[in-house]
């Protein structure tokens, strides 16, 4: 298995809970790292406190939709 510091940082945006359990179990049987967030604020709060290489966002989310956390990731200026 890799260190931690050289996989793979994936934030995963979710939240219906049985959708993010399959998620999180693929990315994690091949050794990425996730984050899980079950709403549009935490997901953007975890972006902002932390380095992902990967974001996987729904769109339908409480709080603020898919669409509103791109927007503001985008504003960021980020390579994700």
């Amino acid at each position: 298995m890799e260190p931690l510091a050289d996989r793979v940082r994936v934030l995963l945006i979710e939240d219906e809970l049985k959708i993010a359990e399959f998620v999180i179990a693929g990315l994690s049987k091949a050794n990425f790292e996730v984050k899980h967030c079950d709403d549009g604020e935490s997901g953007l709060r975890a972006f902002e406190a932390a380095s992902y290489d990967i974001v996987v966002l729904d769109v339908m989310l409480p709080k603020l939709n898919g669409f509103e956390v791109l927007q503001k990731i985008r504003q960021a200026n980020t390579d994700v």
